[in-house]
């Protein structure tokens, strides 16, 4: 009994050992948990948002797409814009679980909080910006569809900042508006900064301006540019706004940013023409548009697919730069089509309506 005795003692202490060592690793999982569960992770969600019509009403009867003042015709079928939410941000942070549960998500992608936030943003400036860039988008869409008919309007180009040392410092004040670029009216098709631009630098320029205040004066001022990466400069900054025939109201509540930007200028254009665009047909698409008809990339484009197909839209109108961004993820039914700038997106859409071929991703 007394070697029975003498063995268990050791054996008891070893499995108090093994017992011990296993509840400490059981309460560091435990403890790893609990922080991984309330720890924030500088992540954001991106998953598939809101889809509108833009030749449709919204909830109330008002048309997305007003416009006044000008014949319009009716219009079928469907031109959505589409929309990315997010979940996360600098007041509302993610814990690990959630972004792993996110990543695992078919049409869910967690990216870098710095991609959405600027550094010491917060959401309400990032949703003040949006809001902006909506606006902002709404007035260069009605611009471009105009400009895309052969509509007159009055592009105003004002000076907003000279910069010291360049070759406009002193010559040329804010509020100025440059009304000519080398006898070429600015236009839609031409703005101030493109027209400089188009010379070599260090080549002379002269410009028509009008110095607004107490007396309007219109007069020529003639410089010589500078280089500013590779580019010709005088050293402004300029804002530009238009002066439009007819008024086009676009309503769309509070959804922000500027990739709706080639949707509304298609609505637009399908308004004020007889010819239908979508001959019926669920379109979806985005891009962000530029007065002179170009389609710039957006973010979030599997989102906005996969939104716009969950709304039932069969063809997607993709900015050209974003193809490479679609591959193996273009939702089973959906045909994309490749634009590049806002006459060829109407090109393709006749185009498509004819049975014709179209560009593709």
């Amino acid at each position: 009994m007394a070697r029975a005795n003498g063995s268990t003692v050791p054996e008891l202490r070893a499995a108090t050992r093994r017992q011990l060592t296993l509840y400490v690793a059981v309460a560091g999982v435990l403890i790893a948990a609990a922080v991984a569960a309330f720890a924030p992770v500088p992540y954001v969600i991106l998953s598939p948002g809101p889809t509108l019509n833009t030749l449709g009403k919204l909830p109330g009867g008002r048309p997305l797409i007003e416009i006044s003042g000008h014949p319009t015709y009716p219009a079928t079928g469907h031109l959505n814009m589409v929309t990315v939410s997010y979940q996360g941000g600098p007041q509302d942070k993610l814990n690990v679980f959630t972004a792993l549960r996110a990543w695992l998500t078919p049409h869910e992608a967690v990216v870098p909080e710095v991609e959405l936030f600027g550094p010491g943003q917060t959401q309400r400036q990032v949703t003040k910006q949006d809001t902006q860039q909506m606006t902002g988008s709404e007035q260069t869409a009605t611009a471009a569809a105009l400009c895309e008919l052969g509509i007159p309007f009055v592009t105003v180009d004002t000076l907003v900042a000279v910069v010291k040392g360049y070759p406009a410092d002193g010559v040329l004040h804010r509020g100025d508006v440059i009304k000519a670029v080398d006898g070429t009216p600015v236009s839609c098709r031409h703005s101030a900064g493109s027209l400089i631009r188009a010379r070599p630098p260090g080549a002379p320029v002269t410009l028509t301006v009008l110095r607004t205040g107490a007396q309007r004066v219109t007069r020529q001022v003639r410089l010589t540019t500078a280089s500013g990466q590779g580019h010709a400069v005088v050293g402004i900054s300029v804002a530009e706004s238009y002066v439009f025939p007819f008024h086009v109201n676009i309503r769309v509540g509070d959804i922000g940013g500027p990739s709706a930007g080639l949707m509304f200028a298609l609505g637009i254009i399908d308004k004020l023409t007889p010819d239908n665009l979508t001959h019926g047909k669920f379109i979806a698409g985005t891009g962000e548009i530029s007065v002179n008809g170009a389609v710039g990339p957006i973010g979030g484009i599997q989102q906005k697919m996969a939104g716009a197909r969950q709304a039932g839209a069969t063809v997607f109108l993709t900015p050209a730069a974003n193809c490479p961004d679609t591959s193996g993820a273009v939702p089973q039914g959906m045909r994309l089509i490749k634009v590049s700038t806002l006459g060829s997106a109407v090109r393709a859409l006749k185009s498509l309506a004819a049975g014709g071929q179209v560009p593709s991703c």
